[in-house]
């Protein structure tokens, strides 16, 4: 528009000032000869969008229709090639986290009203998650239950007898140093509970699991083209578990990692809050009464969550929820110093990136507990913002993460999801092109299997292998998680119903199983209510 108005409104002034006809002429035909090239330039850099179904390791997007049943509808502009070079936010403000010159001590003293704090406090320790109330997932302030329970019980952990007393032998394991400056530093000590250890232990007789251990790694708002462009260094680390260029070597005794990319994971509505549920519930929202947690736990798996998004709790639905379903370590940040919705720049928290003290915390989680059976996720929103800029900043975190374990050999019988529920999160000036409505149903899916021997090689892995290029959902990654838990008794757990919540959703598949690949559209999902079938032709 701005190209379109400038040389109108050009041409008016000199109409205005009544220069003469040749003159007038000859800047109609300078302005056609520009805008002719810009059109020209543009056309050719944007219709290009031959990066958009690759994947990794030289694969591709595999659109046989007859083969595969869906064809996704490939995008006709690609203008991100032109428009990434302007919008990296944080890079132009010059935004960092250690740059952020506020009061952060007395904004989380303004909000609190904890008995236990005051002025003179230097030491400030965060209340314990697992004894949160639950909360909807509601955008509600009012109700946010989780954000209240927070700022009333802060306490000084330089109070041992308030701390004896409130939270006797539960210390909370977050602590806010303000006795340096006024910006705050966080200190992070998970509390290792040694007879749970030992009682998960025992519990773990009763079944024999696809993997001991599993992660997912959740970020809100990313597309599978997105991770790709953003996310280079962490999935170069899942991309080394896949040396055979798409081909699947079955029986090679040398391969212990490997990865799946999903290139047809689809979202059901761009909208959270309906997605998230059915990745730890089965089912959508408002429709379920269990976490999965519950699952974990009986099976004898140490489980732990951490995450940013504390406005609305994305671990624990609904009303009715026993302490069986929560997680045994929570870390859920309601501080009011992190600028969780910083529009397109990234997010910080006491002097670090939001999302570093919430991956220290899980590094703990999963060292500490390194003789159990765990199960981790850490949930983040670096990906929720327009410009597709922010979250290649969580690159070198997740990375490192990954990586440090990897080498330290803490990975071993270890599954890991790196996801999202869907794609592009916020409109922009992407919005006005087809592959932001492509993207935001097309979310990310990548999953290493480590240590497979209690899978067979030639069935689950080859189905997994297969179900790359099938059009799967969130019920289908529920699934697979479920037969990871139970391994091969998964087969024989009955599905879903109204009178009888299993980690068994009828809607989906394992992931392991094979899947019938022609039936696998979108019209398949019209009955529970799903508006998915904008991606497939």
């Amino acid at each position: 528009m701005l190209i379109i108005l400038l040389p109108i409104n050009g041409f008016i002034y000199l109409i205005q000032k009544k220069k003469n006809k040749i003159i007038i002429f000859t800047y109609i035909i300078i302005l056609f000869f520009i805008l002719f090239i810009i059109n020209i330039l543009y056309i050719k850099y944007t219709s290009n969008c031959s990066a958009w179904p690759k994947g990794l390791n030289n694969t591709f997007l595999d659109n046989d229709l007859i083969k595969y049943g869906c064809q996704i509808t490939f995008p006709k502009r690609c203008p991100y090639p032109i428009f990434k070079h302007f919008l990296d936010y944080t890079k132009f403000v010059g935004k960092s986290c250690k740059k952020l010159n506020i009061n952060a001590k007395q904004k989380l003293l303004k909000l609190s009203n904890s008995p236990f704090i005051n002025d003179k406090v230097t030491h400030i320790g965060y209340p314990l998650t697992n004894k949160d109330p639950v909360c909807n997932l509601d955008f509600i302030d009012t109700d946010n239950l989780i954000e209240k329970y927070f700022f009333q019980n802060l306490v000084d952990m330089e109070n041992k007898s308030a701390i004896n007393e409130f939270y006797k032998n539960k210390i909370p394991e977050i602590e806010i140093d303000f006795s340096k400056n006024i910006y705050g530093e966080m200190n992070i000590k998970l509390n290792y509970n040694k007879t749970l250890s030992k009682e998960r232990i025992l519990l773990e007789q009763n079944s024999i699991p696809y993997s001991n251990n599993i992660i997912i790694l959740y970020i809100d708002s990313v597309s599978r083209a997105n991770s790709l462009r953003k996310l280079k260094k962490t999935l170069k680390f899942f991309e080394q578990f896949m040396p055979y260029k798409g081909a699947f070597q079955e029986k090679d005794p040398n391969e212990k990692f490997h990865s799946f990319q999903f290139f047809k994971y689809q979202s059901f509505l761009s909208y959270t809050p309906y997605n998230y549920p059915i990745l730890f519930y089965g089912r959508s929202r408002n429709s379920s009464i269990i976490l999965i947690t519950k699952y974990l736990k009986e099976t004898g798996y140490v489980t732990c969550y951490s995450g940013e998004i504390c406005d609305k709790d994305n671990t624990r639905t609904f009303h009715n929820l026993t302490n069986e379903e929560v997680y045994d370590h929570q870390f859920i940040i309601c501080d009011p110093n992190k600028d969780h919705f910083s529009i397109n720049t990234i997010r910080c928290l006491y002097q670090k990136q939001t999302i570093e003290h919430l991956y220290e915390y899980s590094n703990q989680f999963w060292r500490k507990y390194k003789n159990n059976r765990k199960f981790l996720s850490i949930v983040t929103n670096d990906g929720h913002e327009g410009t597709l800029e922010v979250l290649k900043y969580s690159d070198n975190i997740i990375f490192n993460f990954l990586n440090k374990l990897f080498n330290d050999n803490f990975l071993k019988d270890s599954s890991i999801f790196l996801l999202s529920d869907h794609g592009v999160g916020m409109p922009s000036i992407y919005y006005l092109y087809d592959f932001y409505k492509l993207e935001e149903q097309l979310p990310m899916l990548y999953i290493i299997i480590n240590d497979r021997k209690n899978i067979s090689y030639e069935g689950q892995y080859k189905y997994m292998h297969e179900n790359q290029q099938t059009f799967i959902s969130s019920y289908d990654i529920y699934n697979t998680i479920s037969n990871l838990i139970f391994g091969d008794k998964y087969k024989y757990i009955k599905n879903k119903t109204e009178d009888n919540d299993t980690p068994k959703s009828q809607y989906g598949k394992s992931l392991f199983e094979k899947i019938n690949q022609k039936i696998r559209t979108p019209l398949l999902y019209k009955n529970i209510g799903v508006m998915a079938d904008y991606i497939c032709k």
